[in-house]
């Protein structure tokens, strides 16, 4: 299968990021199908013109006749609502996710998935620090990676219908990952940092700083303002690869902490130039939007 404007897509799920997957679609003329919780939700996409049609039923005859499931839910949701009704999906559908952790739930769905029926995985690595359709926004793909993660059971033609969604949506980079590197490589580029994050929002609670802040605290900490019922989901979920990282974080700063109360400047000014460096490479390429 290829990705078509006539390709029928149904996205499961529309919170932040299933609505920003739902304009950014829309926009590209494809026609798109929600199912999610909240009435409120589906009226608000419905007057935004990010969807076609929307319910908040498990109606069986649009699961049936999606080419392309997206399930924006938190994993555990995802497996959940797997378990219940994943019969409905028809055989030749390609289905994908959101999800930040991969490994556990990969191999959770496979298990659930009906005959002649894929699941290739994904991780679109951008976002808000709000929860909500309301706050969603297709801005965020422009210039963002987007993580295609196949196994063995993927066909190539599955692999590519999924990277040809990442170019739909508008990300700039898109590359492919193992289930376990994507792991490992999300616990240290995006869970630590959260950590360290809500760590140093919670360290001082002295009163009155945000009158006093300058853009370098706020920079640090804007992942701080977390949507603690998904973060605590992924993070037990990745819970052997985080701690490895928070242990590897807390080893580094105790030896810069040392370096300090030696008054060790050379030290510490070896310590800056190879962050330095290292963070160069970290820097948008020119004539991108990337964030």
């Amino acid at each position: 299968m290829k990705l078509t404007k006539q390709t029928k897509i149904l996205i499961i799920g529309l919170g932040v990021m299933g609505g920003s997957y739902a304009r950014a679609l829309t926009k590209q003329g494809f026609s798109v199908r929600c199912i999610t919780k909240q009435q409120e939700d589906i009226d608000y996409a419905l007057a935004e013109g990010m969807i076609a049609e929307g319910t908040t039923e498990t109606r069986a005859e649009w699961i049936g006749s999606a080419d392309l499931i997206v399930f924006a839910l938190y994993p555990l949701t995802f497996i959940a609502w797997m378990k219940e009704n994943a019969h409905l999906i028809k055989k030749g559908t390609v289905i994908t996710d959101v999800s930040g952790v991969k490994s556990g739930v990969i191999s959770e769905i496979q298990k659930l998935l009906p005959e002649g029926v894929e699941f290739i995985s994904a991780h679109p690595m951008a976002g808000r620090e709000r929860s909500g359709v309301a706050f969603s926004d297709d801005s965020v793909f422009k210039g963002a990676n987007y993580i295609v993660v196949p196994t063995e059971q993927n066909t190539e033609e599955a692999i590519l219908l999924c990277e040809d969604l990442g170019r739909a949506l508008g990300f700039f980079r898109i590359s492919r990952l193992s289930a376990e590197t994507h792991d490992a490589m999300i616990a240290f580029l995006s869970q630590l940092t959260h950590c360290i994050a809500v760590s140093l929002m919670n360290c001082n609670d002295a009163p009155d700083m945000e009158k006093y802040t300058g853009d370098s605290f706020r920079d640090l900490t804007r992942i701080a303002k977390i949507n603690e019922n998904m973060w605590s989901e992924l993070f037990l979920l990745n819970k052997n690869a985080l701690l490895h990282e928070m242990d590897a974080f807390q080893k580094e700063f105790s030896a810069f902490r040392a370096l300090l109360e030696a008054e060790d400047r050379e030290g510490m000014k070896e310590k800056m130039r190879h962050s330095t460096s290292t963070r160069m490479k970290f820097d948008k390429p020119k004539g991108s939007t990337a964030p």
